[in-house]
């Protein structure tokens, strides 16, 4: 039986068009292959652990760090906070402070003819003598321009009604949604309350599970506006558009960094100004003694609220999440970057915060792991896939972050992890295609030498040998696809092999060697590396062969002297 590498082996039909087809489809095979099937499979999973949740504390810490890298935006000189702080308190000697006192405030506040007014200090409960609630309660009926806050009530909680003659319209919840330790990244603009525990407490807003409540910063950034001839609309989609602005909500479920939001209420991600000078921020004794600009308060959005840590009424924000021993943001001030992100979205387009639809980040995420496989893959010299993998790293972040100042707030985390995982797991697989190439290559070139070696030397003409080594790339072409679990295709193009080989039986080495691809060239040093270290094994064996036959004939021989021996002796 005729070797496998014999002339008469039946050989593929071929022409220079299927040739150049066949050239044309090697690069797109070895990137379907290698590259783009790996790389999203293992983009897929990190997906798949990003769905479950395992990366949400990792994504959310960075959307913090986003927050505290943007660049302070300054203060909003539509919003004036009256702050209640310690001193007020000691001075009035009143905790909490009495209905009375709040009445004089608001109109002390009213002499300076301020477009809104939001009372964030609960009311529900009288406070102090019959006279200061009836006061209050007379000048909240006759103002126009007073907000008051309630607490929404829950299966647990009864919730608190607003100031005392405050008409519907004019009531807010100061209800936040908090995230683990408290941090306040978000706020509800519009929610329904759930029904209280028990049926005797008294019926108000915001414990009516018919009712559909807004938010305090809503309630007070709508009055401002209508002053400006804008109202809330309703688009297509059932959200909430002011003016040009559009108030994409919070998906319930996976949203962003969060794997759930738990948003069944209208929420939006709260777009902070500054850390520290958000609003401008006063006394209730500077406001009563007449020492406040009359410019701060004529025309503004004014909110009242506790600023004493001893009410206890402060959240932890993207600017203090994490560390330990701060006091954190009060809550109407916290209202008031609410209500002043309502203010800039719609006056000044300043943009909202907002995530991606799922499938988006999913593209994304699936982008960085390709961008990871090509670099493994295409990229041969160690420095320059170092500084590339590092380059990849650094633009994934700063895309996020540059969308982020507009408002976009994409993935980080998981397409980084995706990047270098599949520059690893592709890595390991290109080892291991290029590893079973080899050894193939290895086994091949092996059996046949031995075949050339019982044969001609010169393996019977340049013709053979040609042959011989198309034969042997073809199969070991054939052992690497079955190894990797690819279909076997016949490759019909040339092969570099032969070149080589060309070059031992009369070809000129320089011209093989111009006419070479790079990746020609380096499978050209794999052969020569292949062979050389073939030829030295069979080399050894060889002497071994002749060392062991050499020792056999003696053995012979030495029989056949001492058969001869006995028998001279048998003879005697």
């Amino acid at each position: 039986m005729a070797p496998w590498f014999s002339k008469q082996s039946p050989s593929l039909p071929s022409s220079p068009s299927l040739q150049g087809r066949q050239k044309r489809s090697r690069p797109i095979r070895r990137f379907l292959g290698q590259v783009l099937i790996p790389s999203l499979v293992l983009g897929f999973g990190v997906i798949l652990v990003r769905q479950f949740g395992g990366l949400e504390a990792a994504e959310i810490s960075l959307y913090d760090r986003f927050i505290r890298w943007r660049p302070d935006e300054g203060m909003d000189e539509r919003i004036l906070v009256v702050g209640i702080d310690e001193t007020d308190i000691q001075t009035l000697w009143e905790y909490p402070l009495h209905d009375g006192t709040i009445a004089d405030l608001l109109v002390a506040l009213e002499r300076y003819d301020p477009r809104v007014i939001a009372l964030d200090v609960g009311r529900d409960v009288p406070q102090g003598d019959a006279t200061g609630r009836e006061r209050l309660e007379a000048v909240v009926k006759e103002s126009d321009r007073i907000i008051s806050v309630c607490v929404m009530s829950s299966g647990l909680h009864p919730g608190a009604g607003p100031a005392p003659g405050t008409p519907n319209e004019r009531v807010g919840f100061g209800d936040f949604p908090q995230d683990e330790l408290g941090v306040v990244r978000r706020a509800i603009l519009v929610s329904a309350p759930t029904h209280p525990p028990d049926d005797w407490i008294r019926r108000h807003l915001c414990n009516n599970p018919d009712a559909q409540p807004i938010s305090l910063a809503l309630a007070a950034a709508l009055a401002y506006l209508e002053a400006e001839g804008m109202d809330a609309q309703k688009t297509e989609y059932d959200e909430i558009q002011l003016g040009p602005a559009i108030l994409l909500p919070v998906f319930e479920g996976q949203y962003g960094g969060y794997h759930q939001t738990d948003a069944t209420d209208y929420q939006v991600m709260l777009n902070y100004r500054s850390a520290s000078e958000a609003v401008r921020v006063v006394t209730l004794t500077d406001v009563m003694q007449g020492k406040v600009e009359p410019d701060w308060i004529e025309d503004r959005v004014v909110m009242i609220g506790y600023t004493s840590q001893i009410v206890g009424d402060f959240f932890s924000t993207p600017y203090l999440a994490g560390k330990d021993g701060s006091r954190g943001m009060p809550g109407v001030v916290v209202h008031a970057h609410s209500t002043s992100q309502l203010l800039a979205a719609t006056l000044d387009q300043r943009p909202l915060i907002f995530a991606l639809p799922p499938l988006l980040e999913m593209v994304w995420i699936s982008l960085w792991a390709v961008i990871g496989g090509i670099l493994v893959v295409y990229v041969r010299s160690t420095w320059v896939f170092v500084v590339s993998g590092g380059v990849a790293l650094v633009l994934c972040t700063w895309v996020a972050h540059a969308l982020f100042l507009q408002g976009i707030w994409i993935p980080v985390v998981p397409p980084v992890i995706a990047l270098l995982v599949c520059m690893a797991g592709v890595g390991l697989l290109h080892q291991a295609q290029q590893g079973g190439y080899a050894q193939a290559i290895v086994e091949q070139l092996r059996e046949q030498l031995r075949i050339g070696l019982q044969h001609d030397p010169a393996l019977k003409g340049r013709s053979q040998q040609q042959d011989a080594v198309e034969g042997l790339v073809q199969r070991a072409r054939a052992i690497r696809q079955q190894r990797s679990g690819g279909r076997v295709e016949p490759d019909i193009g040339p092969s570099p092999l032969p070149n080589i080989v060309g070059s031992r039986v009369g070809v000129p080495p320089t011209s093989v060697m111009e006419s070479q691809t790079p990746m020609e060239g380096q499978t050209q040093v794999l052969y020569d590396q292949i062979k050389a270290q073939v030829e030295a094994e069979l080399a050894t064996e060889q002497q071994a062969a002749v060392k062991a036959k050499a020792a056999q004939r003696e053995e012979q021989l030495q029989q056949l002297l001492d058969r001869a021996r006995k028998a001279r002796q048998e003879g005697q």
